[in-house]
């Protein structure tokens, strides 16, 4: 009897290409038929445009937490901007005894002295210079107040949130290579941690994508997972050349230039460790095409002169540096 584990005999046997969906990383049937783009940019990022959303899903807590930090700066200031500019006409609306000031001038007229109130009163600040007056303009300040309470606790929350959390800044080489590998060649590129924080038991995955004869007169993008040399590491101090040997079970065994163009050949590259500062996964990921991978070509020693210093050197600037090396079979 079969384990649960184990297809029964008596089903149906699963066909190559039922198989091959099952491999198919999530990427769907309808971008492993037609998608002539990479699968995955070289910042990370997926080449997929999701259209249909509501406006308001952009401002979700998880894309905040996304975005550039000029971007999550700019956007904390407009929409900061454009609040206490929404307060400041409905004061205006009022009327003009709608607040009172001690007297003083205030520059640009009612709407500055307005403004300026709702200012105040968002931050809590109250200098006493101006005060509401009348039902209306004391019930404005009565919805303003928890407004901009609860805005500025959801601005330092988020702001706490990008600073606590872990992620990783790994650099990839702009090109990978195929170099000399023992008697034969292998795939290579190179990666290296840009920030001080330790990365531990970092994992790397990578996959080679490719489209391929369906059988049925069309094509349709596979996936390989490539064998490493060393596929983990413990510690990731310095910097670590991956390195996929080609063999003759290597889906680029015998594999040219042109052919890697032909098929819109693609390397998917995971990286997964634990963050050693704040102890969570972190995960990093980049992608190369053919245009990316050098041919005949191996990368320069990242390491700088002793020159009597105990401590071990590299330069991360020359991470992406390769020479051309003699071709051989």
């Amino acid at each position: 009897m079969p384990t649960p584990f184990e297809p029964s005999p008596l089903a149906p046997r699963r066909t190559a290409e039922e198989q091959a969906r099952d491999r198919d990383l999530g990427f769907g049937s309808v971008i492993s038929r037609e998608s002539r783009a990479r699968l995955l940019n070289r910042d990370g990022t997926f080449n997929v445009v999701r259209s249909g959303l509501v406006w308001i899903d952009r401002f979700a807590p998880d894309e905040l937490l996304r975005i550039s930090w000029p971007e999550f700066i700019g956007l904390i200031v407009l929409v900061y901007v454009a609040l206490n500019v929404l307060f400041a006409l409905a004061f205006l609306a009022c009327g003009q005894q709608g607040l009172l000031d001690s007297g003083i001038s205030m520059l640009g007229g009612p709407f500055s002295r307005a403004f300026f109130f709702s200012v105040q009163t968002f931050a809590t600040i109250g200098y006493g210079q101006i005060a509401p007056n009348g039902t209306a303009a004391n019930l404005v300040v009565t919805v303003e107040a928890p407004v901009g309470m609860m805005y500025q606790a959801l601005a330092t929350g988020l702001l706490f949130a990008r600073f606590a959390r872990a992620s990783a800044s790994v650099q990839f080489s702009h090109l990978a290579v195929i170099a000399p590998y023992g008697d034969g060649l292998s795939l290579q590129f190179r990666i290296a941690n840009l920030r001080r924080n330790e990365i531990i038991e970092l994992e790397a995955q990578v996959l080679y994508s490719a489209m391929e004869p369906d059988g049925r007169g069309g094509t349709v993008r596979r996936y390989s997972r490539l064998t490493l040399e060393r596929n983990k590491v413990v510690f990731f101090p310095l910097s670590w050349t991956i390195v996929h040997p080609i063999d003759a079970a290597s889906p680029l065994a015998g594999k040219t230039r042109e052919d890697l163009a032909k098929a819109r050949a693609e390397i998917l590259v995971l990286l997964s460790g634990i963050d050693e500062t704040f102890e969570q996964m972190v995960h990093a990921r980049s992608s190369y095409v053919t245009e990316e991978i050098a041919w005949n070509a191996r990368f320069k020693s990242l390491y700088l002169p002793s020159d009597g210093n105990p401590d071990v050197s590299i330069d991360i600037k020359r991470l992406h540096e390769i020479e051309p090396v003699s071709h051989f079979s």
